[in-house]
């Protein structure tokens, strides 16, 4: 197996086990102590993307500094699998919710070091910036739609199945991750320099602007999208589900390609033009008059997020030096759960207040803006490229 191969599966694996626990999270929050209220599966999602949010630059800033990736890999994986059992614990030793949030705080700051340092890994090997992220979007669209799937199944089971399974998941994210190379810049960087290096290129908000609504969108998706198709047509929480793998399957098999692509022609087409395609056909599923044709928009949905997400992440790695990649990848890591918790607050919010059609056109309406608003930007960083993009020599 390739080392690409082995670091997809990685991020794959890390993101399978975080999957695990959403279709049975009132169940699993339940068993925990929280009760049955909303607002305690909520603090139990925001526990760990909090952590997400402080702790993904902080990894990429020790390992710059460490000139090192795959042991701090490894770390994390082990720590996140020892958080999930912790958590599975925890009742029978008598610690309440309370415990439990923080147990999940720990968790999140160990598993978003594996996560964002396994795609630095794919970073920093060569064969193409785009291929590379494009094996990493085709994990985490994998990653998503498997997880939830078997996420469902675990917790018919058991409540706390889904945790014994991330955690056995990360446990061998871990062994994989020890068995690929270090092929990160090396010697490393003091702390400051890396920081000072980072914040002196305004450019990359370029590509987290792109990374916050694209997550945004995943995370609309995943909650207000599954309430809008089982209230207007109907649907069970099976169908539910399948209608979003329509939407996540094609988004992770078509990732890699694009990648690969974009290596080829450059990162504007796909990142701008995919962008505003994205955002028409996210409003266009609000309008299907029918399931099957709102099920079928969701493919569409689907191959046009795949244009937008490795194009942006491989933006990311033209931009710095390899000695800088981990802080990056680790504040495009920071934007995208930002994004994801606001898709969940959007479109839950303008949904209450307005109704389904406003929070599709918001959803929509913000990818469209980000392509509009920044395609002059993307121009001027792409200026440079003439034919392959940075990094597009064969492995």
């Amino acid at each position: 197996m390739s080392d690409r191969s082995r670091l997809a599966l990685v991020v794959w694996t890390v993101l399978v086990s975080q999957v695990f626990l959403y279709p049975g999270l009132d169940e699993i929050v339940s068993v925990l102590g929280g009760g049955e209220s909303i607002l305690a599966g909520t603090w139990f999602l925001v526990a760990e993307f909090g952590a997400f949010v402080v702790c993904a630059v902080l990894w990429g800033i020790v390992s710059d500094s460490l000139g090192t990736r795959s042991p701090l890999v490894v770390l994390g994986a082990a720590g996140g699998a020892a958080s999930y059992l912790a958590v599975v614990f925890a009742p029978s030793l008598g610690l309440g919710f309370g415990v439990v949030l923080l147990l999940r705080v720990v968790g999140g700051a160990f598993t978003i070091g594996a996560f964002s340092l396994s795609i630095t890994m794919l970073m920093d090997l060569s064969g193409g910036h785009g291929r590379n992220m494009g094996a990493a979007g085709t994990a985490i669209g994998l990653g998503a739609a498997l997880g939830s799937v078997v996420g469902g199944q675990l917790t018919g089971l058991d409540p706390l199945a889904p945790l014994y399974g991330g955690a056995v998941l990360l446990a061998g994210a871990a062994a994989l991750a020890w068995t690929v190379p270090d092929r990160s810049a090396g010697g490393g960087l003091p702390v400051g320099t890396v920081i000072t290096r980072v914040r002196t290129r305004p450019t990359l908000l370029v590509p987290f602007a792109f990374g916050y609504i694209d997550r945004l969108t995943a995370g609309f998706f995943a909650l207000t999208g599954v309430a809008y198709f089982r209230d207007a047509f109907g649907i069970d929480a099976a169908t539910a589900g399948f209608t979003l793998a329509l939407f996540f399957v094609p988004f992770a098999v078509f990732q890699y390609p694009v990648g690969s692509l974009s290596d080829r022609i450059g990162r504007f087409l796909p990142v701008v033009v995919g962008s505003m395609l994205y955002g028409v056909t996210i409003i266009a599923v609000v309008f299907a008059p029918r399931y099957s044709i709102a099920a079928g928009l969701m493919v569409l949905v689907g191959i046009c997020g795949a244009l937008v997400s490795p194009t942006t992440m491989a933006l990311v790695t033209d931009i710095v030096p390899a000695s800088e990649r981990g802080a990056a990848m680790g504040g495009f890591n920071v934007f995208g759960s930002l994004g994801m918790l606001s898709g969940f607050l959007v479109g839950g919010t303008v949904t209450e207040l307005y109704g389904y059609l406003p929070a599709f056109l918001a959803a929509g309406g913000l990818e469209i803006a980000i392509a509009v608003l920044a395609s002059r930007e993307v121009r001027r960083i792409t200026a440079p490229e003439r034919g392959p993009s940075p990094g597009a020599s064969n492995e």
